[in-house]
């Protein structure tokens, strides 16, 4: 059983009854949910997971001290911490005063702050190209059980995605990257007989095509130890996971080289076509670079379209 589920559970057995019996007329304005950090949230955990920070429990969401005072937060707290130590096999650990890092009753623009450095959710220019992708991604990811109040569902709708201009200014970058890396500066490095930073631009190529992938799917990437597993469950171009596998593990000896030139060629030619399903470029040609100018060129906001093409990645 994965660990939302569990979590689900243990809210709806223990959590929903410990509220509606103690805290009714606070019902209509508290959220639940598991959301943030660690593999549950995305469904990712397995065996291995559970050797730290693996539990039942959730986290139980309270709009600001006007609406719910300090006083009945903290018997929140309370209330929750007496909740049963073990379900299904799988014990508590201690809480921490304010209900712990990742469970237990926090402030929705604590929880938010913390996360993308906006109380209500709402972000600046600045914060959308700005801010890591990861952390976008666990504020959105998981499952909110119960919302009485709306706040924490609208918050996560208004960060579900990045706005179009933004989305485009950040693929435009990735795609330059890509063809820097992969297309051009990855044989000159074998030419310069530099096998290390031929490497280091395979590297670069697989970052920036992951990154692209992601956002030709409107979906945030996470951390980089869950995005192998990400991409192969997103709809668009899920078959690249194990190319990029192939690149990053795969030396640059005589012969293999020719080979990952040829295998980058050939993403870069599926990078391409998708951008054209989606009718984000106008360039009619392989080079990637011409094509991240020309997704750049789409971006409505005169300001944001001309800040330098890297300004978002």
């Amino acid at each position: 059983m994965k660990g939302i589920e569990i979590a689900r559970a243990y809210f709806e057995r223990h959590g929903l009854p410990m509220l509606k019996a103690q805290f009714p007329d606070l019902m209509p304005f508290i959220a639940v949910g598991l959301t943030g950090s660690g593999s549950e949230c995305y469904g990712y955990d397995d065996a291995v997971s559970a050797d730290h920070d693996f539990e039942p429990g959730f986290i139980l969401f309270l709009p600001g001290e006007d609406v719910v005072d300090r006083r009945r937060a903290f018997r929140l707290e309370r209330a929750y911490d007496k909740l049963p130590r073990e379900f299904m096999g799988i014990k508590r650990g201690l809480m921490a005063p304010v209900g712990g890092p990742r469970r237990g009753v926090v402030r929705t623009t604590e929880y938010y702050t913390d996360r993308v450095g906006a109380p209500d959710g709402v972000l600046t220019l600045g914060q959308w190209l700005s801010l890591p992708e990861h952390a976008l991604s666990e504020a959105v990811n998981g499952e909110i059980f119960y919302d009485g109040y709306g706040e924490v569902t609208r918050i996560r709708a208004g960060l579900s995605h990045y706005p179009e201009d933004v989305r485009k200014k950040k693929l435009a970058g990735s795609l330059l990257l890509m063809g820097q890396s992969g297309q051009y500066n990855y044989a000159r490095c074998l030419r310069h007989g530099e096998s290390g930073a031929a490497q280091l631009a395979a590297v670069e190529f697989v970052q920036s095509c992951m990154h692209a992938v992601f956002l030709l799917n409107g979906v945030y990437m996470p951390y980089y130890k869950w995005q192998f597993r990400a991409m192969r469950g997103l709809e668009r171009l899920s078959l690249l996971p194990e190319l990029m596998e192939y690149l990053l593990t795969t030396g640059n000896d005589d012969g293999l080289a020719d080979e990952k030139q040829s295998v980058m060629e050939g993403v870069a030619g599926d990078v391409i076509r998708e951008l054209r399903a989606q009718g984000l470029t106008k360039a009619d040609c392989g080079d990637l670079e011409k094509h991240a100018y020309s997704v750049n060129d789409s971006i409505s906001d005169g300001q944001l379209r001309n800040l330098h093409v890297l300004a978002a990645v």
